[in-house]
């Protein structure tokens, strides 16, 4: 189905055509025509899938052609888009700006980490569409810079990732800003108990939109497991970048600490690398994902607070250097690569202390990731009946390990019958300088 065929206006064909965009994805053939009808939406789709477009499209189109209500300031937002980072933030805002370029519509995005003063004057002069992180936007409520009372399409982007950085107080700060009557549009990767909470308090009669099962990876990326010994992670990575002549590498680490260390240890081993996470300045991590994406920078190491709103074309390789301890952002990690129907390729370094990690994750994705054997790396203690047991994990109650090998005679030594014969061979040892 072609993009004229989901009702949207020549001016927005014609911003769509000229990126090169010939068919919608399915989450926008699905989605697009729903909310040009004015309904809430509840939608699920991977990272990845063109959900950006899904809400941005039809939202442009919809305030194009409605006036101003009675009563509202002109320069009073009129759609709101919240998400929870900045660079998913700053991501949203060029899809507006570039959808919208042959529209008279205005936009402006906000989120923290930069002066407030140039977003002040941004809202002073008037905005249709605002784009913002919550703590920044009621940093402006607060300071009376922005009235959200004329907001008639809110848009919850990246949902389940919002409630995952604790962000729902926030967001119920923000609704009660907000009119009563307006179109809802909720976007979330994963399903949770507390998103469907969210939806049910939020959404009025919705359409429920799902391209894909819940919690799910794209079918355009490949899934391998190496399972490896702590200490030699950084040398298989280093391997694996080198002898895979990889250029564009997106390593994801638990911790801010351990992003650093790794992008120094990279350098350190002649392979460009910087890390970008919540510590750094927002003009740090502008100039640092703009490199990335230009090719200049091979390898971005980042934490999870940074997955989402990285949306590189193309990106073909995603490494988790540490697995998360929430299988969900497993599913938004490697939702960075195999985008927009490219294939990708997902890697994850598993040492022993993290397979109770992997267990959750295969359950949450209800298969088994394939692993890849790395003999000079992997940890002497994984026997194989550990490794069959993570296997078949995902199947349902993940079985434990039968103790084999060393362990077995430790146990049969440590038994009454062993203790028999520990006193027997003592008694029938030679006394000191006696003959042999």
């Amino acid at each position: 189905m072609p993009f004229e065929k989901l009702g949207l206006m020549a001016d927005l064909q014609r911003a769509v055509a000229a990126q090169g965009y010939v068919r919608p994805t399915a989450i926008q053939a699905q989605g697009i025509p729903v909310i040009l009808q004015g309904r809430d939406v509840l939608a699920g789709a991977q990272t990845g899938t063109g959900k950006t477009a899904a809400f941005t499209l039809p939202m442009l189109q919809l305030l194009n052609q409605r006036k101003r209500p009675k009563g509202s300031a002109g320069k009073t937002p009129r759609a709101l888009v919240l998400t929870p980072t900045r660079e998913l933030a700053a991501q949203v805002g060029d899809s507006v700006a570039t959808y919208g370029a042959h529209l008279p519509l205005t936009s402006a995005v906000v989120f923290g980490g930069v002066k407030i003063n140039p977003q002040k004057d941004a809202l002073r002069r008037g905005v249709d569409i605002l784009v913002a992180t919550p703590g920044r936007l009621l940093d402006h409520a607060g300071q009376g810079s922005v009235d959200l009372s004329a907001v008639e399409i809110l848009v919850l982007d990246e949902a389940d990732r919002m409630l995952d950085m604790g962000f729902i107080h926030d967001i119920r700060k923000v609704l009660a800003l907000l009119p009563r009557r307006r179109q809802n549009l909720l976007f979330s990767a994963t399903y949770s108990n507390d998103i469907k909470r969210l939806a049910d308090g939020l959404l009025h009669s919705p359409a429920m939109i799902e391209v894909a099962r819940h919690n799910t990876a794209a079918e355009t990326v490949t899934q391998h497991v190496y399972h490896v010994d702590k200490q030699t992670k950084r040398d298989l990575l280093i391997h694996l970048i080198d002898q895979g002549q990889w250029f564009q590498v997106l390593v994801f680490t638990r911790t801010k600490h351990g992003a650093n260390r790794l992008a120094e240890q990279l350098n350190r081993a002649g392979i460009d690398a910087a890390a970008i996470h919540g510590n750094k300045s927002q003009g740090a991590r502008t100039k640092t994902l703009a490199g990335f994406k230009d090719g200049s920078l091979r390898v971005l190491v980042a934490t999870d607070i940074a997955a989402r709103g990285l949306d590189i074309d193309r990106l073909p390789h995603v490494v988790n250097y540490e697995l998360p301890n929430v299988p969900e952002d497993y599913v938004h990690r490697i939702g960075r690569t195999g985008r927009a129907g490219e294939e990708g390729a997902a890697l994850s370094l598993v040492s022993d202390d993290e397979v109770k990690l992997l267990r959750d994750i295969q359950r949450l994705l209800k298969k088994t990731i394939p692993v890849r054997p790395a003999p000079a790396y992997e940890p002497r203690v994984l026997a194989a009946p550990q490794r069959q047991a993570v296997e078949k994990s995902a199947a349902g109650k993940p079985r434990a390990a039968k103790p084999g090998g060393g362990r077995a005679r430790q146990h049969a030594a440590d038994s009454p019958a062993g203790a028999r014969q520990r006193r027997r061979r003592k008694r029938q040892r030679p006394a000191s300088g006696s003959a042999r």
